[in-house]
């Protein structure tokens, strides 16, 4: 790559893989005993079944909400980033060298939908199209620069509709479950080709998140995009959808905000420590951070408070597992954090 990605100490460290893209998008990831101590950087829900993704293509599977973990099989050895699942069997997870796969067993298994070289074949295909010289190059250059493009978050509405998004600006969209894919660069008010970080859509609306301060939103199912005046000039890494109508942003040094419509509102945050992810539950929003702290908070967003349990590496993700428990990912690979939450906090 020819600029660095700034998405935490993770990401960093893992990012000087370009060149050897192309070989980790052939092996598929290693089985070694060694995976359940895999530096990860993804976790979501998969039914009552807990999928972490991580460095060298690892896919860990636990089936005892997080005391215990397995490997799954995966065609890739390349990091991946990010995992979604929008009900127990169909899931995604994205990362570096462009990739996306795709599983239809709840994790067992993975296919590869998408790499890094057929990205941007396809973002220089809109961009022939769009006929601005601008995008053209830009576009010619990921090509010329292989499968090295990370992806680095998406968002599934249901099976069948996702955005993947990642470094340069990537944006990519699918209609069928990942079995074709359009470029959305184009659509994005993103010139410098920015990263995105994050991704998040409710109904027709869907915002994105990243780099300097950057944060789009579409109204209109992704047809259109608007970057709104942003309240912070630093990278923002997750976004978390609150269930008063409220989007979340969380970024470098702690800095977070609430934004409704294109009014951002900060909200007190504890600890100033750059923050990787954002969740938001029935009961409770949790955030992680670089230092390994989990905070957890009310659903809009108040009472941010550091639970007693730490890490004690940075956490990369959090997910609340099927008995209620918390389990991170990060550098120490898979933690189960703490308990069940407190009456107080599920009022």
């Amino acid at each position: 790559m020819n600029r660095t990605l700034l998405i935490s100490a993770m990401c960093l460290a893992l990012a000087g893989q370009g060149a050897h893209a192309a070989d980790v998008l052939a092996q598929p990831a290693v089985q070694s005993a060694q995976a359940l101590h895999a530096v990860l950087l993804g976790v979501a829900r998969a039914g009552a079944r807990l999928v972490a993704v991580g460095e060298r293509g690892t896919v860990l599977l636990s089936d005892n909400n997080g005391a215990s973990w397995r490997q799954a099989q995966v065609p890739v050895s390349t990091s991946l980033a990010a995992v979604q699942f929008v009900d127990g069997q169909q899931g995604w997870a994205v990362g570096h060298g462009g990739v996306v796969l795709h599983s239809q067993d709840g994790g067992e298994h993975w296919q590869l939908q998408l790499d890094g070289r057929k990205a941007a074949a396809l973002e220089l295909a809109a961009a022939e199209q769009d006929g601005n010289p601008q995008r053209l190059a830009a576009a010619q250059r990921l090509v010329a620069d292989g499968a090295d493009k990370p992806l680095l978050a998406l968002s599934f509405s249901d099976a069948r509709h996702g955005l993947v998004v990642g470094a340069y600006g990537l944006a990519l969209a699918t209609d069928d479950g990942g079995a074709t894919w359009s470029s959305w660069a184009g659509r994005l008010p993103n010139p410098q080709g920015l990263h995105l970080y994050a991704v998040a859509q409710r109904g027709g609306e869907l915002w994105l998140a990243g780099e300097q301060g950057l944060v789009l939103h579409s109204g209109d199912g992704g047809e259109h995009f608007a970057a709104l005046p942003s309240p912070y000039d630093g990278s923002f890494f997750s976004l978390a959808l609150l269930p008063g109508g409220e989007v979340l942003l969380g970024g470098l040094r702690g800095h977070l905000f609430s934004l409704k419509g294109d009014s951002f509102n900060a909200i007190s945050n504890p600890l100033p420590v750059s923050i990787n992810a954002a969740w938001a539950g029935e009961r409770r929003l949790l955030l992680v951070n670089q230092a390994g702290a989990v905070l957890q908070g009310h659903l809009d967003g108040s009472g941010l408070a550091p639970l007693p349990q730490a890490a004690g590496a940075p956490l990369a993700a959090v997910a609340e597992a099927s008995d209620g428990s918390l389990v991170g990912v990060g550098f120490a690979g898979p933690l189960r954090l703490s308990a069940a939450p407190t009456q107080s906090l599920a009022e």
